[in-house]
């Protein structure tokens, strides 16, 4: 097994022209800092790998992960500073009020619509706890020959039908019913 650690967004020439069986990322998409870095780093993904598991918080969970408290992600700037500095349960000592502030932008939470926008071909689940989605993972398992093109072309190869539910031919698997069958009347 090989491993390889870089900038996600920015990726060294040795790393940018290997292959990789699976790209693994576990709650780091909202940590790279805004929309063209998170474009940068869906299309590394999309280079590195014909499959990909990425996983991130979802921004509709009630309690921000990072700051464990509840409604934090909507709350304004000022207000996200000032609580990271009182809050008992952050995951880093306190600091600066500037310091505070800094921490808090750099984590921007995503939305469905915006993950499957950075991962249209894949399969979107969602990790639930207590039934409500708490993380959203962007699964690719098979490769479609086209899909390694520009977003288009991925997102017309996604539209064929992929995942859970569908066969590698793209027609749809159709769920049966479960109930056993009927029993004949006797006559």
């Amino acid at each position: 097994m090989r491993v390889d650690q870089g900038d996600a967004c920015a990726l060294s020439d040795e790393i940018a022209g290997s292959k990789y069986d699976l790209v693994f990322s576990n709650s780091l998409l909202e940590h790279v800092g805004g929309h063209a870095q998170r474009a940068r780093f869906a299309d590394n993904v999309h280079a590195l790998s014909a499959r990909h598991w990425i996983q991130t918080p979802y921004r509709y969970f009630p309690v921000e992960p990072h700051w464990l408290f509840p409604g934090f992600q909507f709350l304004l700037l000022s207000a996200r500073a000032e609580i990271s500095r009182k809050w008992p349960l952050v995951h880093f000592p306190p600091e600066s009020r500037a310091a505070n502030v800094r921490r808090v932008m750099e984590v921007e939470l995503l939305s469905r619509t915006e993950m499957q926008s950075y991962f249209p071909d894949s399969t979107l689940l969602p990790e639930k706890t207590m039934g409500l989605t708490k993380s959203l993972i962007a699964l690719k398992t098979s490769y479609r020959p086209g899909s390694e093109g520009n977003r288009a072309a991925r997102w017309t190869s996604a539209r064929r039908g992929s995942g859970p539910g569908v066969r590698a031919d793209h027609t749809p698997i159709t769920r049966r019913s479960r109930r056993p069958p009927r029993p004949c009347a006797a006559t």
